[in-house]
């Protein structure tokens, strides 16, 4: 798996101040290299998802099915959050 900054393959600039001081630790890049990169990391995760997925259904193990909410029943109290006065405020 990668690192966020292996992603991107630009070049990457310090952040400065008007007087041409140097403003630590702020790396910036552009915008169209930004957007490859989080494209890039996209389809990375899709290709773990999918890999992943495989394997859960290839290690043959039954997992015990998952318990769905209560539904919210007629008997359950909806109680507002705030006063009339306040929402009208």
């Amino acid at each position: 798996m990668k690192t966020p900054a292996e992603y991107l393959n630009c070049p990457v600039f310090e952040l400065t101040y008007p007087t041409g001081e140097s403003i630590d630790s702020v790396p910036v890049v552009a915008y169209n290299d930004a957007l490859q990169a989080i494209e890039a990391a996209l389809a990375d995760a899709e290709k773990y998802k999918y890999l992943l997925m495989r394997a859960v259904r290839r290690s043959g193990k039954q997992y015990p099915a998952m318990q769905a909410l209560p539904a919210n029943t007629p008997e359950t109290p909806v109680l507002p959050l705030y006063s009339p006065d306040e929402l009208a405020a």
